[in-house]
């Protein structure tokens, strides 16, 4: 029986600390299936399962100290020693908000000003009349920046392993809610709000387990585009500069932009349709597709329709910065020729041309805006996953 009670204990102490962080941290076989509701109930009842384990292990282990052997006493001892290394790894060293921190210092500055390459890719966001770029290098590390724009408090999220830039209100029930990274679920970042401790998704903004399970954050328009494209769109924008607290993280992630990446995790797979091949992913009313990147890249235009609107997909000449607009004008149905050399568009039934930035600036619709679609670009396994029903 002591026996039996040793082992038991040794179990649940070594157990609940590793698979308390195996669940929702990428290793081998943890993310592809649903076991988010036992790694929760792994981390939020912890110190009863450490208790239960060292009740467990004490028990057998005190008699064992009075009347066994020395080897007996130094096995336990050793592996006792483990267990607290064990603690150590997987609370101190593996866990997500220990691997990637928030900014220490938030600084922002004009174009003019700013530290960051006109060509690297930004998630922009416009409020009220006030911009803001936020470098994907930078916030690709840091997974969340809370911040404000004007007197709107906005946490702005990334997922590297997703490829998936989102902007939400961190507002849940009338109140600022502060959030810590806490793992991943399915190879998407997840978040702990600091009140009820719940997860929250970052590709959909949803908690998926918790005391507010099924609730979701407003999510804030946000453009992910080059630096340079968003200061043309907002030459008034404030950008993000690099934390010199975080300058060799920074470094790691400066080829994660033009998907050059060599991680197993964060790189692009080239081809079409693979699980880390890049795609443009529209949701409209519950509807959602992806289009693939590469055609994106060879024609440069798209139109297609979805829920009923009618959709153009464009490219710029950096092959990087894309838009999505309702190409739907005073109620038709706009089609598009496209000059790769200018970059401009021209709708074949009025003959106007159209900026890169969707406005008319010439013709008998000189003066329209087209209306921007919340698109996002990521990868093709992320998109898949959290649209399931997804045409393409």
């Amino acid at each position: 029986m002591r026996t039996l009670l040793l082992i038991t204990g040794i179990l649940i102490l070594f157990a609940a600390e590793i698979l308390r962080v195996y669940f929702i941290m990428p290793m081998p076989g943890s993310q592809q299936s649903n076991t988010i509701d036992i790694a929760y109930f792994i981390a939020k009842n912890i110190l009863w399962l450490r208790l239960t384990g060292l009740v467990l292990f004490l028990i057998p282990a005190i008699t064992i100290f009075r009347n066994g052997s020395n080897w007996k006493r130094f096995g336990l001892i050793f592996v006792f020693i483990i267990y607290l290394v064990v603690v150590y790894m997987f609370n101190f060293v593996m866990e997500a908000d220990k691997m990637f921190y928030q900014p220490k210092h938030k600084h922002f500055a004009s174009y003019a000003d700013n530290k960051i390459d006109s060509n690297k890719l930004v998630l922009g966001v416009s409020l009220n009349g006030i911009a803001k770029a936020y470098p994907i290098q930078l916030i690709g590390y840091h997974h969340q920046v809370v911040d404000s724009i004007g007197d709107t408090p906005v946490i702005v999220t990334y997922c590297t392993v997703c490829r998936t830039g989102r902007v939400f209100s961190p507002e849940v029930n009338g109140k600022i809610e502060q959030f810590r990274l806490v793992g991943m679920d399915h190879f998407n970042a997840m978040f702990e709000d600091a009140s009820t401790k719940s997860w929250w998704q970052q590709a959909t903004g949803t908690a998926i387990t918790g005391k507010l399970k099924g609730t979701s954050l407003k999510e804030i328009s946000s453009q992910q585009v080059s630096l340079s494209a968003w200061n043309r769109m907002f030459p008034g924008t404030l950008i993000m500069q690099p934390d010199s607290s975080f300058k060799e993280k920074y470094e790691k992630m400066d080829s994660y932009d033009k998907g050059l990446s060599m991680g197993s995790l964060t790189r692009r797979d080239s081809a079409s349709w693979q699980p880390k091949s890049w795609v443009v992913g529209i949701s409209i009313q519950n509807e959602a597709k992806a289009f693939d990147w590469n055609e994106l890249v060879k024609k440069t235009i798209i139109e297609d329709s979805l829920a009923g609107t009618a959709l153009v997909i464009t490219l710029e000449k950096d092959n990087a910065s894309f838009h999505v607009w309702n190409r739907i004008v005073n109620n038709i149905s706009l089609r598009f020729s496209k000059n790769n050399s200018t970059g401009y568009i021209t709708d074949i039934q009025t003959g106007s041309v159209w900026n890169e930035d969707g406005k008319c600036i010439s013709g008998p619709l000189a003066g329209q805006q087209l209306k921007i679609i919340q698109a996002y670009q990521e990868f093709w396994h992320s998109w898949q996953t959290f649209h399931p029903e997804t045409k393409k």
